[in-house]
């Protein structure tokens, strides 16, 4: 299989403090994976390095095939779909929802004269049924729920038909309902073969998609455990990757986790 992300020996510093140490990682095609890790454990560094956003100090990166620091990172990017909040922010609230979605065809927030094509509309509106929210096509940005805008910018973040997917921390901040609603369509998406590789960051077990192939441990900068999910998402090394003891189970293809 070809590397869709390969890291070799990938480490990040910033004002003297490791951020990164020595990360070898490799995602290839077909794989969903998952990255877990309390706060501080280097998730959104890992993310942006995927992104293309960020270089490492240290240590090698390739994307879809290329290397970063010898690849124009314009012309790479919208090969990668990125949902965030720093994404949702950038979004005018003004902007009409299906327009926050075709945007991203043009790499930018805020329509303004740019012109697009019928299979551009269609797209759009394709996408916005899939996260169930077709209904919130002309509906204002910032008149939406917290679940509703964040299923808006992974639909977004789909409009360009990207060969990888990097979705961080999407149920952030939803209630118990606009989680399981939204793992509920990941889940769908994870499990669609046509869909792209994807890497989704999260601090929680239970948010993560049936179709979940792969997950990644991390603590402090540092990986500790990756590989298939049902070999590596154990109470040992979710323990370790938290510093308590705890329990992780798996009930109907859906994962839990609770402190004993």
């Amino acid at each position: 299989m070809s590397a869709v992300v390969k890291f070799r020996g990938v480490g990040v510093m910033r004002s003297g403090s490791i951020i990164l140490a020595n990360v070898n990682w490799r995602v290839e095609e077909g794989q969903r994976w998952v990255v877990l890790g309390p706060n501080g454990a280097g998730k959104s560094t890992l993310m942006n390095l995927a992104s293309s956003r960020m270089h490492p100090s240290v240590g090698r990166v390739s994307l879809l095939g290329s290397r970063l620091g010898r690849v124009d990172v314009f012309e790479l990017r919208p090969r990668i779909g990125l949902a965030s909040d720093s994404i949702a922010d950038q979004v005018p609230g003004d902007e009409v929802v299906l327009d926050a979605v075709m945007t991203a065809a043009w790499a930018i927030t805020g329509r303004w004269r740019e012109s697009y094509e019928d299979q551009d509309l269609a797209r759009g509106q394709e996408l916005l049924s899939s996260m169930g929210i077709a209904h919130l096509a002309e509906r204002r940005f910032d008149s939406l729920s917290e679940g509703e805008a964040k299923r808006v910018i992974i639909a977004r973040a789909l409009m360009t038909d990207p060969e990888l997917l990097l979705l961080d921390e999407p149920a952030a901040g939803l209630d118990l309902g606009g989680r399981e609603e939204l793992v509920a369509r990941l889940s769908t998406l994870a499990q669609d073969p046509k869909a792209p590789v994807s890497v989704m960051v999260t601090h929680h077990v239970e948010e993560i998609p049936i179709g979940t192939t792969h997950v990644m441990l991390m603590r402090e900068g540092r990986v500790v455990a990756q590989g298939p999910i049902g070999e590596t998402l154990t109470s040992a090394r979710l323990s370790e990757s938290f510093g308590i003891p705890l329990e992780v189970t798996e009930v109907g293809r859906r994962w839990a986790a609770r402190a004993w």
